[in-house]
């Protein structure tokens, strides 16, 4: 009888328990994070608009959108991603 209601007590705890405490990473896009990054300056031509990596990721990165339909991620620490910044307009949210 003990093995039944502890049995029981396990199972409403399981559905009951928040999911974002222990889920974080499966709750986030990884379109939306960065895993691997450029070391080498990108040329500003080559560049149509950067957005920024979701603030659950474990990196603060940028991602930036090439002009050939490509995208790349940059640690924000490096200078050029910062020079960057200045120069290069961010990228339209995406609809649907």
């Amino acid at each position: 009888m003990k093995l039944i209601a502890t049995a029981l007590v396990c199972l409403l705890l399981a559905g009951v328990w928040p999911p974002h405490v222990d889920s974080k990473s499966i709750l986030v896009s990884s379109s939306n994070c960065c895993f691997s990054f450029v070391e080498r300056r990108i040329p500003l031509k080559s560049i149509r608009c950067h957005r920024q990596t979701s603030s659950t990721c474990s990196y603060d990165a940028l991602i930036f959108q090439l002009k050939g339909g490509r995208q790349s991620c940059a640690l924000k620490t490096l200078g050029w991603v910062r020079a960057h910044l200045q120069s290069v307009k961010p990228c339209l949210p995406e609809i649907g």
